[in-house]
């Protein structure tokens, strides 16, 4: 018999910002999980309301930085009654190692989920050394 477990609602992380900005909105630290296979490692990030043209996706100095940025012009207007959803742009950073083939990175957004894809370098695979003698 499976066990009963309770679902908890994970809250958005607010970005604590180090300087100043011109955006006048929230920005939250979108959740994300990190998978690894043999061939490298997923990255999937919850970015919901986010449209596939305002994703910046780059590696700059070994830092992989994502950031979303959320079309509000769909929320003028409305009157929310009751909202648990606090609505902003969406930024996250991950410092990659060098097993990590910065050129190949790749990234698909579907349905306001982003998946990245991070081959290992060449050089991180493991391999058989053949042995002389």
């Amino acid at each position: 018999m499976a066990s009963k477990q309770e679902l908890q609602v994970a809250q958005k992380r607010e970005v604590e910002k180090k300087e100043e900005t011109t955006i006048p909105a929230r920005i939250f630290m979108p959740n994300a999980d990190i998978y690894e296979t043999k061939d490298g490692l997923n990255v999937v990030l919850e970015m919901p309301g986010v449209d596939k043209n305002s994703v910046d996706v780059r590696v700059e100095d070994k830092v992989l930085k994502i950031d979303g940025k959320l079309d509000f012009s769909k929320y003028q207007g409305l009157q929310p009654l009751y909202t648990e959803y606090n609505v902003g742009h969406f930024s996250r950073s991950f410092r990659l190692s060098d097993t990590i083939d910065q050129g190949k990175i790749a990234a698909e957004l579907r349905d306001g989920v982003l998946s990245l894809r991070l081959p290992f370098a060449e050089k991180a695979k493991p391999r058989a050394i053949q042995v002389s003698g």
